[in-house]
């Protein structure tokens, strides 16, 4: 009973505050059956997966932010539900890719699919999301959509090889790790802002605004991510603290040591990346926070955060646009 409660709190704790998102709930709760809907196979191996994923407790973060601009915009059409479905679909398929590549076995407080059902399994019904998603789009009657969501895969996929190609790699620089963030995170958030957008027909000004209001915040979304691998509790999480650092992935945390440490410090660090490790977590902690490594990723993130928030500045005043200005205070101080 213990184990149930706990993982019921993690699975909470992982969801954007409903407060935040009330004025879309209705919107949400059609987005999430239509999800179930569109998830269903004849191939009852790819059900049980794709439910998993799907019924894991995530934000819903990038379908949440097509409806409020969708919302902003006074979009009535059902296609935003279908986009935003669509959304949520890349976005699931990249976690089941992702958590192959990194060998990660905890998410949101429980196994990941490629620990529960093998790697095999989880890349096969991530290529079935991706493709699935494919056929959903052509329900908007769109090239603009297709244009977009087609840019937005191919964007994420070069961040995937970009950051395996910086694996285990202490020369890449912050202009380097600020690329692949863009690409492989920052650029499903700007597809998911300038869909709603697109669908509210704003005018191009406006459409480009939103669009980057989505990158900024997807930005900060990452940066946020990779500072709380060092300084986030693991059980509100819902994953392992330091995986970041096992994995020997150069986060922004971990390239600030290296241009700002002692040479010690710096030595540790790229031994660390170099061959990866855990049990050096606290000398790299210690390394981190002596020299504001962290204070630097949170002002780093908080710049974002204020520029997706001026992109706001043309958008009429609503209780969704509220909402909007309200996630990118919320990013900066979400601990899970």
């Amino acid at each position: 009973m213990l184990d149930f409660l706990l993982i019921e709190f993690l699975l909470t704790a992982s969801t954007v505050s409903k407060n935040l998102l009330a004025v879309i709930a209705d919107d949400m709760a059609q987005v999430d059956e239509l999800i179930r809907e569109r998830l269903f196979s004849e191939v009852v191996l790819i059900n049980q997966i794709s439910e998993y994923i799907i019924g894991g407790g995530g934000k819903r973060l990038r379908p949440a932010l097509l409806l409020l601009v969708a919302g902003a915009l006074g979009v009535e059409s059902r296609d935003k539900y279908e986009l935003a479905a669509v959304v949520e679909f890349i976005h699931t398929s990249t976690l089941l890719h992702d958590d192959v590549v990194d060998e990660s076995n905890l998410r949101r407080g429980k196994q990941t699919a490629n620990a529960l059902f093998g790697n095999a399994a989880s890349v096969l019904v991530g290529d079935f999301l991706y493709s699935r998603s494919f056929q959903m789009m052509l329900k908007a009657n769109s090239m603009r959509v297709m244009q977009i969501l087609a840019k937005a895969t191919n964007l994420i996929a070069e961040g995937e090889v970009l950051q395996l190609l910086n694996m285990h790699d202490p020369n890449v620089n912050e202009a380097q790790y600020l690329q692949v963030i863009q690409y492989k995170t920052a650029t499903l958030f700007e597809a998911a802002t300038q869909l709603g957008a697109i669908l509210g027909q704003a005018d191009a000004t406006m459409e480009k605004a939103l669009a980057e209001y989505g990158g900024h915040l997807g930005m900060t979304f990452q940066l946020m991510d990779d500072w709380l691998d060092y300084a986030g509790d693991s059980m509100l999480m819902g994953k392992n603290a330091g995986d970041d650092l096992r994995e020997g992935k150069p986060t922004l945390p971990l390239i600030y040591v290296l241009h700002h440490g002692t040479l010690e410090e710096k030595n540790i660090v790229r031994e660390v990346i170099q061959n990866g490790g855990g049990d050096q977590f606290e000398r790299i902690f210690s390394a981190i926070t002596r020299t504001g490594a962290l204070d630097y990723t949170l002002q780093r993130a908080e710049f974002e955060a204020n520029a997706a928030a001026e992109k706001l500045s043309g958008l009429p005043s609503s209780s969704y646009k509220k909402s909007l200005l309200e996630l990118c205070d919320y990013l900066m101080t979400r601990r899970t």
